[in-house]
């Protein structure tokens, strides 16, 4: 057909296909991936919400970005560290050591590893001292230490801009070079991941099929609850707040507030010999224990409360009994009750994540 009509037709025809394509391309740059994706933490049923960083949104490609530069020994300055060497998966990432020396410098430090835990709700200061207020800040305390990772970061920001593949993925996922501001914000989105909640006491408190606690492992629950939970409270088991819980009577310092915990930050005298409240999630894996790392287990975590503490201005009156006596009873019975129920708290799936593993 080869007259007016088929001309029209034609016309008509090419124009469909045209407004069928261009709808196609359209289609395609909607669904095409060309931003991060937005993401929320996956919080379990029985923990309390979490506010968001509204400076640092997490997303997919950020999280995955902050894994790979957590494990990243570029971090350091001698190209041997990274996070990951003193913050091991397998021990809920702690470290086993009471005060580490394998920073740069080969010192050892004044203050034990933290375990990083559930640190998304961790809005009340981070280190012992609370010495920084998130985790933007406190990446950057670390990685230019001189007895840690001592990096440069200008030089930091030179060996990343080496690799074809860090400069893709900080383009896209905060628009821009690489600069170590973005550095720690992706190793913050990726921290704030790492979320323990699915313990043997977790199961049973929410109540899922076949879980249980024996009754031993209950009367420990009881007994933490009535003993212990002040500080160490809720589904957290931690309070994020700072005490002093009699590990030290006299507080005179020369170094670095090493035993005047939160007062070295804001020089409140009521605040001399308090530090910050761990959490008892996977504390059967992060020995040795307490700011300095002195007690090497928790039978010594138990007698010192117990009958080892020492008083001072500042202690803790949650640490007196009601006939004003220091110390927290705790009969024989009482212990083994209680370190049954603390191996609950330990989780297994958030050490064996491979979602929070070395990617190399």
């Amino acid at each position: 057909m080869t007259g007016p009509i088929a001309n029209k037709r034609y016309i008509h025809l090419l124009t469909l296909v045209l407004i069928i394509t261009s709808s196609c391309k359209k289609e395609e740059v909607i669904i095409t991936d060309d931003k991060p994706g937005a993401v929320r933490l996956e919080v379990p049923a029985n923990f309390p919400k979490y506010v968001d960083d509204l400076d640092n949104p997490l997303t997919k490609e950020g999280i995955e970005l902050g894994r790979l530069l957590f494990f990243d020994t570029r971090l350091s300055g001698n190209n041997k560290l990274s996070c990951g060497s003193c913050h091991k998966q397998d021990i809920a990432f702690s470290d086993a050591v009471a005060l580490t020396n394998i920073g740069a410098s080969g010192q050892t430090l004044i203050r034990h590893s933290p375990a990083l835990i559930n640190l998304a709700w961790a809005t009340n200061g981070l280190f012992w001292d609370g010495g920084v207020t998130n985790l933007e800040s406190q990446a950057f305390a670390p990685l230019t230490s001189a007895d840690e990772m001592n990096q440069n970061l200008t030089e930091l920001e030179y060996e990343l801009k080496q690799v074809p593949d860090y400069v893709k993925k900080f383009k896209f996922v905060f628009n821009g070079e690489i600069k170590s501001a973005n550095v720690v914000k992706a190793l913050s989105q990726f921290q704030r991941t790492l979320i323990s909640g699915n313990s043997k006491y977790d199961k049973y408190i929410r109540k899922e099929e076949g879980a249980s606690l024996n009754t031993l492992e209950l009367a420990g629950l009881n007994i933490i609850n009535s003993k212990c939970k002040s500080c160490h409270a809720g589904e957290l088991f931690t309070d994020n707040s700072y005490h002093n819980n009699g590990l030290d009577g006299i507080f005179n310092d020369n170094h670095e507030g090493i035993y005047q915990g939160r007062y070295r930050i804001t020089h409140n005298l009521l605040d001399m010999g308090k530090f910050k409240t761990p959490t008892l999630r996977n504390v059967m894996l992060t020995a040795p224990y307490m700011h300095d790392g002195r007690l090497k287990t928790i039978e010594e975590v138990l007698a010192h409360y117990n009958s080892n503490l020492k008083n001072s201005d500042t202690i803790d009156r949650l640490l007196f009994q009601k006939n004003n006596q220091l110390g927290i009873p705790i009969s024989t019975n009482e212990k083994e009750a209680i370190m049954a129920f603390l191996n609950t708290l330990t989780d297994n799936d958030f050490i064996s994540n491979k979602k929070f593993s070395n990617p190399n």
